[in-house]
């Protein structure tokens, strides 16, 4: 497998973050010690001026870019590179008081008053303006240096603007996508109902909290919209800097399942993934080994939007955030630990945000490598010198990727859908908790699964899981039909393929589109439980499930039965079916249940496709990641007790030692294994 090295003038692994050299330049002593102390902590890369707008240009059209040269050219001769942000991300005072419309209107029509940040009207002409100015004159005077590697654009896009401008062009948007057919938009959005009629494009308003809310299509297309629109400008900025230097490479940092955009289109206009991991560390909800098990997760959903080349940990803490409900310390170990796991799960990149606290405003108390003390004697800085010299050691592990053999679905547009129907138990949804667990307990068998899209090619795939997939895209039932029938394994759970791409229901019974015939059953009823109900599974091996929640009525066509329902008017009938089909096998579970009970099944299709299952001890997350040099094996210890793993063999590239069958693993340790040839 050919290596794909994000950044070849590092020649290894990222180590760095946010640095905020403008809240210092009163302080020239503080920014040379912050140069000693970077190199001490083995930082290779920084990211600059991702708010650094209202200091290029404190008044319009006054412009100071030769503080940030000078930054930039003796992080250089520090070996030190600059990941270059745009400051789009956060307007100054001046720009908002002269060009109103630059900022945004609330869903109740309301415009913003300037502040805070991510917040600007995306269709603004006179905002794209004055960021198009800034961002070519960043790329004239900063980005042809040769220490900037990449471009960051603004900073985690998010947000929707209901400014009379947006509102138009949402209009002008409906009108393109629906071919300037009015009557074909109300039949796709079942506009007879409750007289709802429009008559031209021009009489549709997005949903606004206080106006039309009860569409399902106008919802749908609101949020769709509301990322093109994002993408626009994106497009837009990137398009600024690439004018002057088009072979910088740029992205923009994603905030794990955020759920205002579809980040895997806006993925798309981006040469590399990057996301911000801030994960609730030693919380009273869940183990600590649980929380990495989903940090993993999140880790995945990155990694599979584009699975050619390894992604970016954009922003991590060493040590606390500000805006938990509970700001919990990293305990010791654990900093290297979640940065293993970044790296272990496809990152090449271990940042910050941020590298020294800032004395004032929202994020002072937020976690940094350099603390008010201004030392490098701190336990936190000792944790993340001890990071920066592994991660030289990993350098090889550079460019490698994560390959599987398994994926889960995970849909945006399918997620906003199960959000928006009015069904089941409004409380009780869990789209994303029911796909994460799914996850979680494939991870517990030593199998790393990739987060794709129901439409996305799943050719290099051989076991897929689909849970809830309610909404079914164009190509969602062949691509499924298509998958199994060369000889893959797919489950898919209840609530799934219930409504087309416009939300509108299948007729003759769920699955739609062709899946009753590749599942062999037809739902025809699902049932919601309180709390208190109870129901169970039995399977044909004896075994049973708890069923909780969610329960379809089967019938069943041409599929067999491998597990009925234990109680109500529908004991005994079809609660677990499997299909051959084609060559391959279709699973359909029609109750929630816990991953955990499933993990039989889960086995079972592993087993059918010939993929083998890693024996692990509780609480160890195994992750491989593979170049032409070779397989490096991760080990990660999620627990506060010692360890012992069995069934490794090559050489530690943490402590350098060679490892022939057991290796040890400390409370919070870790373990990179370079595989013998």
């Amino acid at each position: 497998m050919e290596k794909k090295i994000l950044f070849p003038q590092i020649g290894g692994l990222v180590h760095g973050g946010d640095y905020n050299p403008e809240q210092w330049l009163d302080r020239p002593d503080i920014l040379d010690a912050d140069m000693r102390m970077m190199k001490k902590a083995g930082i290779n890369c920084v990211t600059l001026g991702v708010f650094s707008w209202a200091t290029y240009e404190p008044e319009e059209g006054n412009y100071h870019f030769e503080w940030m040269e000078k930054i930039i050219e003796k992080l250089y001769q520090n070996e030190i590179y600059t990941i270059l942000a745009t400051p789009s991300g956060a307007r100054p005072a001046w720009l908002d008081g002269k060009y109103l419309e630059a900022m945004r209107v609330d869903n109740r029509g309301v415009r913003d008053h300037h502040g805070k940040r991510h917040n600007h009207c995306m269709t603004s002409d006179r905002y794209r303006d004055k960021v198009g100015i800034i961002d070519r004159m960043l790329a004239e005077r900063l980005g042809t240096h040769p220490g900037v590697v990449m471009y960051h654009i603004s900073n985690e896009l998010g947000g929707e603007c209901f400014c009379p401008r947006c509102v138009q062009k949402f209009q002008m948007y409906l009108a393109e996508q629906y071919e300037y057919d009015i009557e074909r938009l109300n039949s796709e959005w079942w506009t007879s109902f409750w007289s709802h009629h429009y008559n031209t494009f021009s009489e549709i308003e997005p949903p606004y909290v206080n106006g039309e809310t009860s569409i399902m299509g106008l919802n749908m297309e609101w949020k769709r919209f509301t990322t093109w629109n994002m993408i626009d400008f994106m497009r837009y900025e990137i398009a600024m800097l690439h004018r002057v230097t088009p072979d910088i490479p740029v992205t923009t940092n994603f905030m794990g399942l955020y759920g205002g955009l579809d980040y895997r289109k806006m993925a798309l206009r981006l040469d590399a993934i990057s996301w911000d991991n801030y994960p609730a560390y030693h919380n009273d909800f869940e183990t600590f080994a649980d929380t990495m098990y989903e940090t993993a997760f999140h880790h995945a959903v990155m990694r599979s939007m584009k699975r050619d080349k390894p992604f970016m940990m954009m922003e991590s803490t060493p040590s606390l955030v500000n805006w938990h409900g509970v700001n919990k310390l990293k305990r010791p170990g654990v900093h290297k630990l979640s940065a293993l796991q970044a790296v272990a799960c496809g990152s090449d990149t271990v940042q910050y945000f941020q590298w020294r606290k800032g004395r004032g405003s929202y994020e002072q108390f937020h976690g940094a490598v350099v603390d008010h003390i201004g030392t490098d004697d701190t336990r936190v800085f000792a944790e993340v010198a001890e990071v920066g010299q592994l991660l030289q050691k990993l350098a090889p592990v550079a460019g490698t990727l994560v390959g599987t053999r398994a994926a889960l679905l995970f849909d945006w547009e399918n997620r906003w859908a199960i959000w928006d129907v009015k069904a089941l138990c409004q409380q009780t949804k869990k789209y994303e908790r029911t796909c994460i667990d799914i996850w979680k307990e494939f991870l517990k068998l030593g199998i790393d699964m990739d987060v794709v899209g129901s439409e996305e090619d799943l050719n290099c795939y051989d076991v897929v899981v689909a849970p809830m997939q309610y909404l079914l895209q164009p190509r969602t039932a062949e691509n499924l039909k298509y998958f199994v029938e060369r000889g893959g394994q797919l489950l898919a759970t209840y609530f799934t393929g219930y409504v087309d791409a416009a939300q509108l229901c299948y007729l003759g019974g769920f699955p739609g589109d062709g899946l009753k015939e590749l599942f062999g059953i037809v739902s025809e009823e699902i049932d919601s439980l309180y709390p208190s109900d109870r129901n169970g599974v039995e399977m044909k091996d004896g075994s049973r499930w708890e069923v909780k929640e969610y329960a379809e009525i089967l019938r069943v066509q041409d599929a067999e039965v491998l597990g009925t329902y234990t109680d109500d008017f529908y004991q005994g009938s079809a609660a677990v079916t499997c299909k051959k089909y084609g060559k391959g096998n279709a699973y359909y579970v029609a109750a929630r249940t816990s991953a955990a009970d499933m993990r039989p099944l889960f086995e079972q299709m592993l087993e059918n496709a010939g993929i083998p299952v890693r024996k692990l001890p509780e609480g160890v997350e195994f992750h491989t990641r593979s170049g032409k040099e070779g397989n490096y094996e991760f080990y990660l210890n999620c627990t506060t007790h010692t360890v012992k793993v069995a069934g490794v063999c090559g050489r530690d590239m943490v402590t350098d030692a060679e490892v022939s069958e057991e290796i040890d693993l400390p409370p919070y340790g870790v373990a990179v294994i370079k595989k013998s040839e």
